[in-house]
């Protein structure tokens, strides 16, 4: 997909109502800025509002995924008696707005009559909110040959087909205000599997929603899915920027402890006998990933025996356990080609006449497997903290929801390692540094979804970056997605919020959207105007962040003292050595110098 505008009719965060921004406008459109990789970047001072648009927008699409969901949870709708503060398709944050982009126009819904004279290999989609309302989704499509455009309002298939595909959150820091509507979204998929599971309903295997917010507990599963179905494009983007050659080993751990009362209709059809029987009136919180007997009393391999069939070794402490309690499902790769061979067998999603896509599709099905096995952690969250998640527009995820400690996981990964180029001793992936795990799970990611029409909202991805990786973040990137042929007919959206003038001067000027908070506290946005492609570090600094010196404040103090004594009757020449002894180079310095040289000849 392909963002164009987004208008905002009521405050939101630090924007202000009728707050509009914009983003590929109707000039520019042309299968490059369409297909090819532009990401934005949102670029400005602490405080100044550009992550306020990521947060916009993911609550957004929250709120739309939600109404057009085809689970939702027991108490998560209002009701007036027994849940008035719910959800209503009616009451949204931000509660009146407008957001147009473009989709790729893949026939999956198809109508009748179809403008073929008129055809557009994309979708323009605009969401239309009024305060107190019901969202209204339509399709504008342009006439080619008169430039009319005609409003038809999308059925629910349609519009459940053509929002993106997924919309991917990632934040450096905790900014719980982006990570706020994914975290919503994940206890809807750990209700939606709990409901199948005491129901005894079939489940898919993976969530239905498709919003996905990468935090830490997903790093190693990112790994592992990339380097158990690799390929030449995976390889040059880790080798290339860390010398990763692959994945030695890891563990999985599942534990089989929890669990979960029936729902009451099955219950109510049980014998007082059976009804004494714990292991008849529960159902263990894992046991819908196992197998089980289909109709023709064939055995149907769940997500958890694929596992174990794919492992080198396993140990089910459950067998064990002589009360029934259930015990620690442990998990051992040894990752070699038989170990590749088998993943394949029991996860690849083959794509005809394409091993790319291939690869990649399996790679993605891995991951939405372990999201739903590591999705299962959020079980210790009660229903009053889940209500007030749900109802909650500026909740505190990190406060109100603890993480499990690891042993009361229902799974984690241990004991992961690499093969990294020139060191032979063992390296474990928990031992890599900040900055490492950052670029790993966001050109991770990126690398993961790089065949979807998704929206990237990257809050800061850089910040723990070292220069070097800052100077080459956006390159790889776009490494990553362009990794290979079949990426070069996807549409996707990246933003990204950044400090970094190294960031910004990889984007081109159109897409380089500088923020500036005003006095009386309204943000202000334009797009760059100078350009900014290739532009210095410095030039950036100052046009964009306002910072004229190249050092910091400690060190311009000390030449304010010096250019202060310089002023008075002290020698230059003795000053310019004091200089040259305790500065660095800089512009500054040179300046300073020049300055006493000039004063010495004046004398």
């Amino acid at each position: 997909m392909k963002l164009l505008r987004l208008k905002l009719g009521v405050d939101f965060r630090s924007l202000s109502a009728g707050f509009e921004i914009n983003f590929l406008r109707e000039w520019a459109w042309n299968e490059d800025r369409c297909f090819g990789f532009h990401p934005y970047c949102l670029a400005g001072r602490n405080g100044s509002g550009k992550s306020n648009v990521l947060e916009a927008l993911a609550a957004i699409f929250y709120h739309i995924e939600c109404i057009y969901l085809d689970y939702r949870p027991d108490g998560f709708e209002f009701d007036p008696e027994s849940s008035s503060e719910g959800f209503r398709a009616e009451s949204a944050t931000p509660d009146a707005f407008e957001l147009e982009y473009l989709i790729p126009n893949n026939r999956i819904v198809p109508r009748d009559p179809w403008p073929k004279e008129d055809d557009w290999p994309v979708f323009h989609i605009r969401i239309t909110k009024q305060e107190g309302e019901r969202p209204v989704i339509h399709w504008l499509n342009k006439l080619i040959s008169t430039g009319e455009v005609t409003e038809t309002e999308l059925t629910r298939t349609e519009v459940k087909a053509y929002l993106p595909t997924y919309v991917l959150g990632y934040s450096s820091g905790h900014n719980e205000v982006l990570s706020l509507p994914f975290f919503k979204m994940r206890f809807v998929q750990f209700d939606e599997y709990c409901d199948h599971l005491v129901k005894d309903v079939p489940y898919d295997g993976k969530p239905e929603g498709r919003l996905i917010y990468l935090d830490e507990q997903f790093s190693q599963a990112i790994l592992i899915c990339h380097f158990l179905f690799p390929n030449d494009a995976i390889l040059r983007v880790f080798e290339k920027e860390m010398g990763l050659k692959g994945i030695q080993r890891f563990r999985i751990i599942i534990r089989k402890f929890h669990r979960l009362p029936i729902a009451e209709e099955r219950l109510s059809s049980m014998s007082l006998e059976e009804k004494k029987d714990k292991s008849k009136t529960t159902v263990e919180l894992t046991s819908k990933l196992s197998g089980y007997y289909n109709d023709k009393d064939a055995l149907q391999f769940g997500l958890i025996d694929k596992l174990i069939r794919c492992s080198t070794a396993f140990y089910d402490s459950e067998n064990d356990s002589s009360n029934g309690e259930g015990g620690d499902l442990y998990l051992d790769y040894w990752v070699n080609e038989a170990t590749k061979k088998a993943f394949q067998f029991h996860f690849s999603e083959r794509v005809e006449d394409s091993d790319e896509l291939s690869s990649a599709k399996s790679a993605l099905n891995l991951f939405q497997s372990f999201q739903t096995l590591l999705m299962l952690n959020q079980y210790k969250v009660d229903i009053e903290t889940k209500a007030e998640l749900y109802k909650s527009g500026s909740l505190y995820v990190n406060e109100t929801i603890s993480t499990p400690a690891s042993h009361e996981r229902i799974m984690r990964f241990k004991e992961g390692s690499l093969i990294k180029e020139g060191i032979p001793q063992t390296i474990y992936i928990k031992a890599l540094s900040d900055g490492e795990h950052q670029l790993l799970h966001t050109i991770g990611l990126c690398l993961l979804f790089r065949h979807e029409s998704a929206l990237f909202l990257l809050d800061e991805p850089e910040t723990h970056l070292n220069p070097d990786w800052r100077a080459s973040y956006i390159s790889t990137l776009r490494a990553a997605l362009e990794a290979d042929s079949a990426t070069k007919n996807v549409m996707r959206e990246v933003l990204l919020t950044s400090h970094s003038p190294f960031i910004i001067s990889d984007c081109r000027q159109d897409n380089v959207l500088v923020f500036e908070k005003r006095p009386d506290g309204k943000v202000d946005w334009d797009f760059a105007k100078f350009n900014t492609f290739g532009a210095s570090a410095n030039a950036i600094t100052i046009r964009v962040f306002g910072r004229r010196e190249t050092i910091g404040d400690y060190a311009l103090d000390k030449l304010k003292e010096l250019r202060q004594r310089l002023q008075g009757d002290e020698s230059p020449d003795a000053l310019i050595a004091e200089a040259g002894k305790e500065l660095g180079d800089s512009v500054e310095k040179v300046l300073f110098i020049n300055q006493a040289f000039d004063k010495k000849e004046a004398e």
